[in-house]
C-alpha cells in the first residue's frame, strides 16, 4: 500500500472481531517496531505481547476500565527503558530519549498492523504502576498500549487540524 494511503486508512478502532491475529502478521509487526529509529540505536524500549484473557482483563482495569482491550486478540504494551538510555545520554536519555524510542516503535507497529489489514488504537490513559505490574516489570516505564486485531467497526475519519494551523515557517 502507498504510504500516504496507509496513513489516511489508519483510524483508532475500539471494536475487534474475534478472529485471531496470525503469527506471521504478529512477527511482521514486531519486525517493523524493531526497525524504528532510536537515539544512538540503543532501542531503549521493551514490548510485551499480552494474549491471555486474564492478563487482558487486568490490563483493561489498569487502563481505566477500557474493556474493549479484552476483545482484542493481542495487546502490545510498549515500555521505555530509562536505564538503557541513561547509560549513554544521562538525564536527557532517562527522561526523553527512551520515551521517544518507545513511541516511535509503537508508531511503526501501529502502521504495520494497518498495512497488514489489522487495526489498533493508541492507549495512553492508564495507571503506570498497574500496567507494569500486569507485565511483571519494575524498572521500565509504560508508554502505550496497542490492542491489535481485525476491525469490527469502520468509524468515520475524525477531522484534523488544518496543516496551516500546525506548521509554522521560521526564517
Amino acid at each position: 500500500m502507498d504510504f500516504l494511503e496507509l496513513i489516511r486508512k489508519r483510524h483508532s478502532i475500539r471494536a475487534y472481531s474475534p478472529a485471531a491475529v496470525e503469527e506471521e502478521k504478529l512477527d511482521l509487526i514486531m519486525e517493523a517496531a524493531s526497525s524504528a529509529p532510536s537515539a544512538g540505536n540503543l532501542q531503549a524500549y521493551e514490548v510485551f505481547v499480552v494474549k491471555g484473557e486474564r492478563k487482558k482483563r487486568e490490563l483493561a482495569k489498569a487502563a481505566q476500565d477500557q474493556d474493549f482491550i479484552i476483545a482484542a486478540p493481542i495487546c502490545l504494551v510498549f515500555f521505555a527503558s530509562p536505564h538503557r538510555s541513561s547509560a549513554k545520554y544521562g538525564h536527557r536519555g532517562e527522561t526523553l530519549y527512551c520515551m521517544q524510542d518507545a513511541t516511535i516503535a509503537a508508531t511503526f507497529a501501529m502502521l504495520a498492523a494497518v498495512d497488514l489489514g489489522l487495526c489498533t488504537v493508541w492507549l495512553g490513559a492508564f495507571d503506570d504502576r498497574e500496567v507494569a505490574k500486569v507485565c511483571g516489570v519494575e524498572s521500565l516505564r509504560p508508554v502505550a498500549i496497542l490492542p491489535v486485531g481485525y476491525p469490527a467497526e469502520e468509524p468515520e475519519a475524525t477531522p484534523r487540524r488544518a496543516v496551516k494551523d500546525v506548521f509554522h515557517y521560521v526564517g
